[in-house]
């Protein structure tokens, strides 16, 4: 274990620790939490007048500070009293675990923090947007039970394959865009290849149509009345740019409804509409709805070929309870139902997610395959027979039969044994010299092995995942390396003048000279802005005004250099004159 765990993160399934990693608190630098410190004051200045209540209730709840970037460790001991926890995790991960993490009540949030360049929005995860943006709403508990919701039912949704095309494309992008050094021309060229895939992404599945709603309530949500929006959207409170631009009359604001499941978004650009809730009972009222077009909860043949497109792991669930997983490779279908179904390699079965002794995925290596419905001519489904009518029928251990099905398959072979769920119910029948046959086809015929045949008239769910997630090693991620918070360790002059600063205001060294640190930084540093902001803040906060004014002029110099720094120098001046009165 690599992380201080506790109760809430016990509980999480090993395939979800894979994608956690320590969060390395001293790896942060000055500069760091400067820029940490300047989207918080700006952000706690503007968003207390345009955020939900519950973003300035959250901060003082979760314990996130102003001042200094939230170390996990802390945060975990205040977000158990909530229910719930946060970790660290590698940038991007598959959306899928995204939501499963928040299924467990547990926060993921990016360690990473952004760089100084990209101090107004960032489209790689960091702990700016996720620890400023998403921890501090939480604190509602309503919003909080739609959150864990939409992680149970987010992490059934099926994907497709341009989906995880997407979500690499993306990963990507966030990866070069905050190393330092990047080739500007290779951030285009991912940028433009995350954009030609969301242009081209065809039908969408329902993990990307959950993503939108995703995107449109958790992440760039607006809550109240269409005149008068607040912000709760993880994604607008964490962007110091985007949070003002939302609140303009330049940004459309429709109600929200299902609609929103079919509206993509393009995360490298600022958002044109945006969605207002009137309440957070509202989302979770929308996100049923939307469950229920689920192949989660819809199933049938339409629900086995979504697994089929999405060439991943998934389960189906038969009418018996019986639970299929594997890699759905084909199916036969009749008057549009599902008649026959196939997996390829690695497959396995349970019950209430629970895997049935003795059919793993050694026993199932190759796959698994079997017909769905009910018998020629009989009205009664086989689940539903009581044993007399099983042995009515000759369904019996010990007898040779020949079973045909609605649709073509027929079934031949000896009865060896039957598997019965909890309610009596016989989900499995166990055969030996078996052959299956579709119209004379054979799809299946055993020699020495055994027949495992699968009880069910109906398919009635199918989704993401495994039923038990024992069943299958679902261990595959490496922890990728980072050099963003180490982005001014080749320029430690600088990166010493932040600190110097930095120690000054904590009162952990107050004998530095803040006007020679000045005189050095305009020297050597020219460019950089933000260190002034700081001790233009300093100098004001202890009336040194001459100083103030010297600073003053030399930020002026840098907005004529660089006018796209303006508004964020006049931003920092403006929220020290507001803090202290300067007439």
């Amino acid at each position: 274990m690599s992380y201080e765990s506790n109760p809430i993160l016990d509980k999480l399934p090993k395939h979800l620790q894979q994608y956690i990693k320590p969060q390395n608190y001293e790896d942060y630098t000055a500069i760091n939490q400067a820029v940490w410190r300047y989207v918080m004051r700006k952000n706690v200045d503007y968003l207390s007048k345009v955020a939900h209540d519950s973003y300035t209730q959250g901060l003082k709840k979760t314990g996130i500070s102003i001042e200094s970037i939230p170390n996990m460790y802390g945060m975990n001991r205040i977000l158990k009293d909530l229910g719930w926890a946060a970790v660290a995790v590698d940038g991007f991960i598959p959306p899928a675990a995204f939501m499963e993490f928040q299924a467990y009540n547990v926060l993921v949030i990016a360690s990473d923090i952004r760089q100084l360049e990209n101090i107004e929005y960032t489209p790689a995860p960091d702990i700016i947007h996720e620890g400023a943006g998403h921890a501090p709403i939480i604190a509602n508990p309503e919003y909080a039970a739609y959150l864990r919701r939409f992680g149970e039912i987010g992490s059934k949704a099926v994907s497709n394959a341009k989906d995880f095309e997407l979500y690499q494309a993306v990963r990507t992008l966030s990866i070069i865009k905050e190393a330092k050094g990047t080739n500007p021309k290779d951030i285009t060229k991912a940028d433009n290849k995350v954009e030609e895939l969301q242009k081209n992404m065809g039908e969408p599945s329902e993990m990307a149509m959950i993503r939108n709603l995703h995107w449109w309530t958790v992440e760039y949500g607006l809550i109240g009345t269409l005149k008068n929006p607040k912000i709760y959207g993880a994604g607008l409170l964490s962007s110091i740019g985007e949070s003002a631009w939302c609140m303009t009359d330049k940004v459309k604001k429709v109600p929200y409804t299902i609609e929103a499941a079919h509206t993509p978004f393009d995360i490298t650009k600022p958002q044109p509409q945006l969605y207002v809730t009137p309440d957070f009972a509202f989302l979770s009222q929308v996100l049923e709805d939307f469950a229920n077009t689920m192949a989660l909860r819809t199933g049938g043949l339409s629900g086995i070929k979504k697994l089929i497109d999405s060439k991943d792991l998934g389960t189906i669930e038969l009418s018996t309870g019986l639970q299929v997983s594997g890699n759905f490779e084909s199916v036969i279908a009749h008057n549009g139902k599902p008649i026959y179904f196939q997996t390829t390699g690695k497959s396995a079965l349970a019950y209430r997610e629970k895997e049935l002794v003795g059919q793993d995925t050694n026993q199932h290596d190759t796959g698994f395959g079997s017909p769905v419905g009910r018998l020629k001519g009989i009205n009664i489904a086989i689940e539903d027979m009581s044993p007399r009518d099983l042995k009515a029928y000759n369904i019996y251990e010990g007898n040779e039969v020949s079973l045909n099905f609605e649709g073509g398959i027929n079934v031949s072979g000896k009865i060896v044994t039957g598997t019965r769920n909890l309610q009596g119910q016989i989900i499995l029948i166990t055969f030996e010299h078996c052959k299956v046959t579709y119209n004379g086809k054979i799809l299946f015929q055993s020699n020495d092995e055994l027949y495992n045949m699968a009880i069910g008239e109906r398919i009635i769910s199918a989704y993401h995942g495994p039923a038990d997630l024992k069943s299958f090693d679902l261990i595959d991620h490496e922890l990728s390396t980072s050099d963003s918070k180490t982005e001014s360790r080749e320029n430690n002059g600088l990166e010493n003048f932040y600190q110097q600063i930095r120690d000054f205001r904590n009162r952990t060294n107050t004998t530095i000279s803040r006007n020679k640190v000045f005189k050095e930084l305009k020297k050597n540093y020219p460019k950089d802005w933000l260190l002034s902001v700081e001790l233009y803040e300093l100098a004001v906060g202890n009336q040194d005004l001459e100083f103030a004014k010297e600073i003053m002029e030399h930020l002026n110099t840098i907005k004529l250099e660089n006018p796209k720094l303006g508004h964020l120098i006049d931003d920092g001046v403006a929220l020290t004159d507001k803090q202290f009165i300067i007439q």
